[in-house]
């Protein structure tokens, strides 16, 4: 691998935000060791795609969960998935939660509250914040005890307001003042606006009117409230992308309506297969530290950092933007 994963200087402004100075570098890898905390319906669906997909960028995939049975579970299950002759899967191996952080990449599974299938309106992923919140903290105030250096990668709802509050608590003392001594803004990561592209580009392969999301569309902000779907940078059409955007935002209720979870195409689409081209340095959909917030939105990683995609964004979708960028900062 020819770049440094963890160089998190911003190389490029996302308008109407400005780039954001981030600093460190730890060293250079060509393949990582990924631990993966709680094997819930996402969790262990993201492990079953990092084992088929990730063996290329992956050394070992370590597991970890405090269910009594869950471990020993997956770990039978997960290396029991191969192909004769020599296939290339990331061995997965269990670990325990005092060796959790001794990894280069952390993800964030855990859940304290997950809506079954009767709730079928309202933004679910919001209701998980209040629980949710003091969980991811606990790990971020672990990472920064430990003065862990990887990448912190919260795939948990909402993942946005998780990433921040993740680096705000890694950042205070033990007297909860800010430091600046807790993880930096670039080792943390949100992987949820995958799959709202996934969910875009299905639309749009069902109706014609969407269909230029598949070539000139693009997905910004949160996995949730304040998505933003464009139909087209170059021909945007505000009426249009509103619609496909709520489709996009509605489509886990549709699932929920049938009196189903929905939880594989985000496991898959924003979890494994956006992980995965991340740490191969390819463009994919995650939220990166933007003017204070984390906020969806197509990057990479290149041998000078984070790069975020740069478009000539138009008047009325550079609203859109600030508008969530505004909402994502008043929450706390």
């Amino acid at each position: 691998m020819d770049y440094d994963l963890y160089n998190t200087r911003e190389i490029s402004a996302f308008p109407p935000f400005p780039a954001a100075p981030l600093t460190g570098t730890p060293p250079r890898k060509d393949r990582f060791r990924v631990h993966l905390l709680a094997l819930g319906d996402v969790g262990s669906t993201l492990a079953m795609g990092l084992r088929l997909l990730g063996g290329d960028v992956i050394s070992a995939l370590g597991i970890c969960d405090l269910r009594e049975g869950v471990l020993q579970r997956w770990e039978f299950e997960l290396n029991q998935i191969n192909i004769p002759g020599e296939g290339r899967f990331p061995p997965v191996e269990i670990v325990d939660m005092d060796h959790i952080l001794d990894c280069d990449v952390f993800l964030f599974c855990a859940s304290r509250f997950v809506p079954d299938t009767a709730v079928k309106s309202g933004d679910v992923r919001m209701a998980q914040y209040a629980l949710n919140r003091p969980l991811v903290a606990g790990y971020a105030r672990m990472a920064r005890k430990k003065g862990f250096q990887g990448m912190f990668c919260v795939v948990s709802d909402p993942v946005d307001q998780l990433c921040r509050a993740a680096l705000t608590e890694s950042n205070r003392d033990e007297a909860g003042q800010p430091d600046g001594k807790g993880l930096r803004p670039g080792q943390i990561r949100g992987f949820g606006l995958g799959v709202m592209n996934a969910r875009a580009m299905y639309f749009a392969q069902k109706d014609p009117r969407f269909a230029s999301y598949l070539t000139e569309g693009r997905a910004f902000g949160p996995h949730g409230e304040g998505l933003i779907i464009a139909n087209s940078i170059a021909r945007y059409d505000d009426k249009l992308s509103r619609e496909l955007t709520e489709l996009t935002k509605g489509a886990n209720l549709q699932m929920r309506a049938w009196g189903y979870k929905p939880y594989a195409a985000p496991a898959l689409s924003s979890g494994a297969l956006s992980l995965l081209a991340c740490l191969r340095g390819e463009w994919q959909y995650s939220s990166v530290f933007l003017d204070g917030i984390y906020f969806g939105v197509r990057n990479r990683l290149t041998p000078d950092g984070c790069e975020v995609e740069q478009l000539d964004i138009p008047g009325p979708l550079a609203e859109r933007i600030r508008e969530t960028a505004a909402l994502l900062k008043g929450i706390e």
